[in-house]
């Protein structure tokens, strides 16, 4: 394949521009590490930021894989809080508990679902076998037998929770897959005794894992009825949450007026007053999140652009004060032959690569502060590619937007005072 000259000269040239910037800015290491602060703060604080808001978004897309497909869910607070005030707290608290009966009317009277489950969280502790005593992190939900399409739990063995077990308030239990593995590590978990808060159950199923959790301890949790947990835990608990699955996506809107209707009329809310209740899914959450954070991008966009202007004045300064320091070398490189273009992009070279220092140790820290802080956050680590990109691209043009004065200033120096220069 034929190369074009042309091509390759400014090919050539780009390089020897590039490797006289990296010898500049080593000759005066302590300037170019101050001048550079200034786009690796900008940097750092865009990246580091949205390292979080990957992380936290992730984090909340892996929690909301639980609920299957065309599902949403009622209860009585929001299911995330992001910022809220004290007074939303208040509106909250008042709101009357989302009860059983309410629940059995909408498995009665909402036609356009495929499956409604009712469930509720009880407790948290440490559970026992004739084996083993697991780490008391445990988790106990009771459960109706609509609850394992909606959260879309499969069955690795066993059954799941009947409506026999339920309306008998049987002593029967369902085991995510790590709690069945710690639990009975030497064989099946199937039929066999498990004290939960020493009350004993015999165990009917164990689910598979949830490939997309992000969490340790997600699938360490027990299922037994719904009845058997209000029974033994008293009805002080009965606040509860509903989990409604439409037919079909074309379906689901009027599948969720049709639950909001019933439970406004389980719950007597009045005409034109707002709903006592929450209703959530997984696009309302996500829909939620970037909302809430929408504000939190923009506050750091506009103070890394602050940041970046200033770097890039400080970027103008510098090159400027280079370009007087080196002028009788720029008088002798024109002497010699080179061209207006030639000292042009050795200065832009010289501003873009001190721009993309500072940015690409920007990036890094970004990435491992911004994973740090998820770390505390319990989100998974990220690395967001797109924003990384992103900075390194804003780097090379504040580089090109703040250093084209200066290096054309250098290019168009007179030859012979140049020379002349001390």
């Amino acid at each position: 394949m034929k190369t074009n000259p042309r091509t390759t000269l400014l090919l050539a040239e780009s390089g020897e521009s590039f490797l006289m910037a990296l010898n500049a800015l080593a000759a005066h290491k302590l300037r170019s590490a101050l001048t550079m602060l200034g786009v690796l703060i900008g940097v750092f604080s865009i990246v580091v930021v949205m390292t979080v808001m990957r992380g936290l978004r992730n984090k909340i897309e892996a929690d909301m894989s639980e609920l299957g497909g065309q599902t949403f869910a009622i209860q009585r607070w929001p299911a995330d809080q992001f910022g809220g005030g004290p007074v939303d707290w208040q509106k909250y608290w008042r709101r009357k508990y989302v009860t059983l009966a309410q629940g059995r009317q909408v498995q009665e009277k909402a036609t356009l679902a495929a499956s409604v489950g009712i469930e509720g969280d009880f407790w948290i502790g440490q559970v026992e076998t004739r084996h083993e005593k697991t780490s008391p992190t445990v988790q106990l939900l009771g459960e109706t037998p609509g609850s394992f399409a909606a959260r879309n739990w499969v069955l690795a063995e066993g059954r799941a929770i009947s409506e026999s077990d339920c309306e008998d308030a049987h002593d029967v239990c369902a085991l995510g897959s790590d709690l069945a593995r710690t639990a009975f590590p030497f064989g099946t978990a199937v039929g066999e005794a498990i004290k939960i808060n020493g009350y004993k159950y015999t165990v009917v199923g164990v689910l598979a894992p949830r490939g997309g959790s992000m969490d340790e301890q997600e699938d360490s949790f027990a299922i037994i009825p719904l009845t058997t947990a209000l029974n033994r835990y008293g009805r002080r608990w009965d606040d509860l949450t509903i989990l409604v699955q439409a037919r079909d996506a074309a379906g689901y809107d009027d599948c969720v007026e049709q639950v909001r209707g019933i439970l406004r009329a389980a719950r007597k809310v009045p005409p034109g007053v707002e709903d006592d209740f929450e209703l959530f899914s997984n696009d309302s959450r996500i829909a939620q999140f970037n909302q809430v954070t929408r504000a939190v991008r923009i506050g750091v966009a506009v103070v890394s652009s602050i940041a970046l202007i200033a770097a890039g004045i400080g970027i103008m300064n510098i090159m400027l004060v280079s370009v007087t320091e080196r002028t009788r070398e720029i008088g002798v490189r024109r002497a010699i032959g080179a061209k207006k273009r030639n000292i042009m992009m050795q200065f832009i070279m010289e501003a873009v690569v001190l721009c993309e220092v500072g940015g690409v140790i920007g990036v890094l820290l970004g990435i491992g502060g911004g994973n740090v802080a998820a770390h505390f956050l319990k989100a998974p680590t990220v690395i967001p590619f797109d924003w990384a990109f992103l900075g390194l691209v804003i780097c090379s043009m504040v580089g090109i937007v703040f250093g084209t004065y200066p290096a054309w200033k250098a290019a168009n120096l007179d030859p012979i005072e140049s020379l002349r220069y001390e």
